[in-house]
């Protein structure tokens, strides 16, 4: 058995070198991941610490989720909790003596991005804002947020409250992990308990003539110092992704978090594609042949082997290893096994198959005669040899016994 590893002939044509170019766009910072098979496919910044506005509520969402015993425990609403809510914030539209669940608070926090609903939260559960925080901190400690580090509930401008594209990414990837959050995040539209009607903020944006239905989900944000910004949750060819955009410009009625999430959707659906990169039949390695009418004998693949990737995708990163016989007979059978092939794209395992001998192999006379023609000759001339010598051996000891 031998081992070999296999480079595709395909490598051998002229191929384009232009890198793929993701858009330019206006938000600062970025960063995409995909959900199916976890990794980041583009970043922007993705490191750089800066404001993230009301994409704080993440954090805050979170915290309460995981602090809550009971989500159909009622709160009211008090006039200590509006009090606490800064003029400039936006609100869901609680009032005085609201009598409202966790749950409710919870969509309030999220789809309308309602500072009213962050704060109901936080002193609720944690007496108040500022022990609420803490745990918000020590959240992020605990997950790895190295760059990550609140101030207050809500994101409004302040110093010192900070954090980066890939933080919110790791996050949300935490968060994901909640049904709960997950329900709510992916949630356009809901009825509190006292019938107050809460809309994602991505409503907003398509009354201003943006198509949001490509974004499953969404929490969006905006202060002075953050620009605009979003986190979304989408599908591009049945996989799923989450975006972060920060610092992106807000002109008039143009918000270009939104803008630019559209258009990177649309550029990964205009250039990721499930690729075949080997076809079913596709000859993989050719063997020899001994004693056969042919010399050779492809083995071929079972199957195509696709996988999702940029137009842009490295032809000479496929790979295949081919372990098995590199030499077979007339004696090798029909449906013998005659060894193990495997795929790979980037060093990663695709698909593993086990090679099988299709067809009979026929023995031929001349060509095993050809093959063997200078052992057969001198097998003759030995036999003569001997023969001749018995022979002379044989002649003496009969004109011995004269």
């Amino acid at each position: 058995m031998k081992k070999y590893l296999i480079y595709l002939l395909i490598l051998l044509l002229p191929i384009s070198i232009k890198a793929l170019e993701f858009p330019e766009i206006n938000s600062k910072k970025a960063i995409i991941y995909d959900l199916t098979t976890n990794e980041v496919i583009y970043e922007k910044n993705s490191e750089d610490v800066t404001s993230i506005a009301s994409l704080t509520k993440i954090m805050t969402t979170i915290n309460a989720i995981e602090n809550i015993t009971n989500l159909d425990e009622e709160v009211t609403i008090t006039e200590d909790i509006l009090n606490q809510v800064r003029w400039d914030a936006s609100v869901a539209g609680l009032k005085k003596g609201d009598v409202v669940t966790y749950r409710d608070l919870l969509y309030a926090s999220i789809l309308p991005s309602g500072a009213d609903a962050t704060i109901a939260l936080a002193v609720s559960t944690s007496g108040s804002v500022n022990n609420f925080v803490k745990k918000m901190n020590a959240k992020a400690e605990e997950l790895g947020l190295a760059d990550t580090h609140y101030i207050n509930v809500t994101g409004l401008d302040a110093t010192g409250h900070k954090s980066s594209a890939k933080d919110v990414l790791n996050l949300l990837l935490y968060c994901f992990k909640n049904p709960l959050f997950k329900e709510i995040y992916t949630t356009k539209q809901y009825t509190l308990s006292n019938n107050l009607a809460v809309y994602s903020t991505l409503r907003t944006y398509s009354t201003n003539g943006l198509d949001t239905s490509r974004i499953l989900g969404s929490k969006t944000g905006f202060t002075n110092e953050a620009g605009v910004c979003i986190s979304a949750l989408f599908t591009s060819l049945d996989h799923d992704y989450l975006m972060v955009l920060l610092n992106a410009e807000r002109i008039g009625n143009k918000a270009y978090n939104v803008i630019d999430a559209l258009e990177l959707i649309d550029f990964i659906d205009d250039n990721y594609k499930n690729i075949t990169l080997i076809k079913k039949n596709d000859v993989i390695k050719t063997i020899n042949v001994k004693y056969s009418d042919n010399d050779t004998y492809d083995i071929k693949a079972l199957k195509d082997i696709t996988l999702y990737l940029p137009s842009d995708y490295d032809k000479s990163l496929i790979k295949i290893e081919y372990d098995g016989l590199d030499t077979i007979s007339y004696q090798n059978k029909k449906d013998e096994l005659l060894g193990t092939v495997k795929y790979y794209y980037d060093n990663k395992l695709l698909s593993e198959e086990k090679v099988y001998l299709q067809s009979k192999i026929n023995f031929n006379l001349l060509t095993f005669i050809k093959a063997n023609l200078a052992m057969i000759v001198t097998t003759i001339l030995i036999v003569i040899i001997i023969l001749v010598g018995f022979k002379k051996i044989f002649t003496k000891k009969k004109l011995g016994s004269n």
